[in-house]
C-alpha cells in the first residue's frame, strides 16, 4: 500500500496542488494537521486537495480546531477527519486501521489561539489506538523527529508510549518544521514528519 502523507500546508496552495498531482501514485492519503493559519484560510488548501478522490486520513493541526476542520472538509468526500478515534480504511491495495490525534501535544508556548492538549488528555485519546495499524498525530512522538531550530526535543511522551505499546506501521506527523522530512524508527515503527512537500510511504496491508 502507497500512502501519501504530508503536513504543515499553512495555506500554500503550491504545495496542494503538487500533493494533488503526487496522489495519483498512492493508494491512501494522510494530512498530518495545519491546514490553516491560526484558524484562517483553511479553505485556501482543502478546497484542492477535495480533487483527491482517494481514501483520505485528516487530522487537526495546532492552527485549526476539529469542528473546524471537519466543517470545512465536508464537501470532501473521500475524507475523514480523525480526532481520538479511528477506523478501518478501505483501498484498492487493501484495509489498514488508523487512528487519529491532532492538535499540538504537550501544550504550545504560542498563546491561546494554539489548538493544544496536555499529555493527560493525549493519553486519553490515544487509549484506544489500535495495534499495528497507521497513527496519525500532529505532534511527533518525543525524541524522535522533533528537534526545533534549536535543537530542542518538542514531541509527546503520551503519544510515544502510544507507539512503544501499539506498534504501529507507520506514524504520520508533522509541527515541527526543521525536522520535516525526516524520519526514524521506535521499534518496528517507521515515524515520518511528513512536511508540505508530501512523501509516499510503502506500507504493508
Amino acid at each position: 500500500m502507497k500512502v501519501l502523507c504530508f503536513s504543515d500546508l499553512h495555506r500554500d496552495q503550491d504545495a496542494a496542488r503538487e500533493l494533488v498531482k503526487m496522489s495519483a501514485q498512492a493508494d491512501l492519503v494522510i494530512g498530518a494537521g495545519d491546514f490553516a493559519n491560526q484558524h484562517q484560510g483553511l479553505a485556501d488548501t482543502l478546497d484542492i486537495l477535495s480533487d483527491i478522490q482517494l481514501p483520505t486520513c485528516l487530522v487537526p493541526g495546532n492552527g485549526e480546531t476539529f469542528e473546524e476542520l471537519r466543517d470545512a472538509a465536508s464537501g470532501w468526500l473521500s475524507a475523514v477527519v480523525m480526532h481520538g478515534d479511528g477506523q478501518t480504511m478501505k483501498t484498492t491495495a487493501g484495509s489498514i486501521e488508523i487512528w487519529g490525534v491532532g492538535g499540538g501535544i504537550p501544550v504550545t508556548p504560542f498563546g491561546a489561539w494554539s489548538y493544544d492538549f496536555d499529555e493527560e488528555r493525549a493519553a486519553e485519546m490515544l487509549a484506544d489506538c489500535p495495534l499495528g495499524g497507521i497513527l496519525v498525530v500532529h505532534s511527533p512522538p518525543i525524541d524522535t523527529v522533533d528537534h526545533d531550530s534549536s535543537g530542542r526535543i518538542r514531541g509527546s511522551q503520551s503519544i510515544r508510549d502510544c507507539v512503544e505499546r501499539c506498534v504501529p506501521k507507520l506514524v504520520v506527523c508533522g509541527h515541527i518544521h526543521s525536522d520535516w522530512g525526516k524520519q526514524v524508527r521506535v521499534g518496528n515503527s517507521l515515524v515520518v514528519n511528513a512536511g508540505p512537500r508530501g512523501t509516499i510511504i510503502d506500507v504493508d496491508g
